[in-house]
């Protein structure tokens, strides 16, 4: 009995130690279970290998074609920025004048223009009467228009016409212009030929840039050259039965300084596009003619 009691006493002893060791055990306490792994892989990886894919490709074929592939350029300087920068400024301003740009009333395929220009006195009249005659060309004088628009009722252009022509000074673009097409489509309306001769017009360079935007490019300048003393005398005979306000010695000397002012840069920037013929006018009508009929000829025939 005795013997009993003292093995159960053990028990009890045995089982108080191993409840204390649990109770203050300083055992490391076993790690948590791995997080589950993903079902596939994330979207940024895709899209990382969906890229070098693609610049493996871009390799393949540019070396394909004899090309390497460009390389960025780490850096810049503000100088090429500033230049960049001038450039995409430049090609803005280009598009936007662009889409300004007004659309010609005619078709250079379709029409043909020619300026006749000289002097006052040079000829011009007699020399497109012949034209016409011959080439079935229309002819309109910028000054006949101008006088006729002058005279005419209830005109809103005519003291100012009247004003112009008799200080000898330029009458505004925009009126001269506005009276050139209306006369061009006054004659086609009638269904004759869509050849235009353009006396005295342009008389300045900004007259030429507008008409050959909002009207027709020309085809070619004829330039009468005659010396101003012939002209001179010319002018004052015609003077003695015209009627006209500036065929007076005054508006004459006026007109002279003005078409030398105006009229020869004209005549300049047109020699720079190979579109000026020159006739010299100190001879006989007839031979004056004979040459602009050569010029004439050469110019139909390169048509055909």
């Amino acid at each position: 009995m005795f013997r009993n009691l003292l093995r159960g006493g053990n028990r009890l002893a045995t089982a108080s130690t191993r409840r204390t060791q649990r109770l203050y055990s300083t055992a490391t306490p076993p790690p948590p279970p791995p997080p589950k792994a993903s079902s596939g892989p994330t979207f940024p990886a895709m899209l990382a290998v969906a890229s070098m894919g693609f610049a493996a490709y871009y390799t393949i074929v540019k070396s394909r074609e004899g090309k390497t592939m460009p390389r960025r350029k780490e850096t810049t300087t503000f100088e090429e920025e500033e230049a960049l920068k001038q450039k995409r400024i430049a090609e803005a301003k280009a598009k936007k004048e662009q889409k300004m740009k007004p659309v010609p009333a005619f078709s250079p395929e379709e029409v043909t223009v020619v300026f006749v220009l000289g002097g006052p006195g040079a000829g011009k009249g007699t020399q497109c009467e012949n034209l016409t005659k011959d080439y079935g060309f229309v002819h309109l004088s910028a000054g006949d228009l101008l006088r006729a628009e002058q005279k005419r009722e209830g005109s809103k252009y005519g003291e100012l016409i009247n004003n112009y022509i008799r200080e000898g000074l330029i009458v505004p673009m925009e009126v001269t212009i506005a009276l050139l097409e209306q006369a061009m489509n006054e004659a086609i309306a009638q269904g004759k030929e869509k050849r235009f001769l353009i006396d005295g017009f342009p008389r300045k360079m900004d007259q030429a840039v507008k008409f050959e935007e909002v009207v027709v490019p020309s085809k070619l300048v004829l330039y009468f050259e005659c010396p101003e003393e012939v002209m001179l005398k010319r002018l004052l005979k015609r003077g003695e039965s015209s009627g006209r306000v500036d065929d007076n010695i005054d508006s004459i000397r006026k007109r002279f300084t003005v078409f030398i002012e105006t009229s020869l840069p004209v005549i300049e920037a047109f020699e720079k596009e190979n579109k000026v013929k020159k006739i010299s006018c100190d001879q006989p009508v007839e031979q004056v003619y004979q040459g602009v009929k050569t010029i004439f000829d050469e110019m139909f025939a390169e048509k055909k």
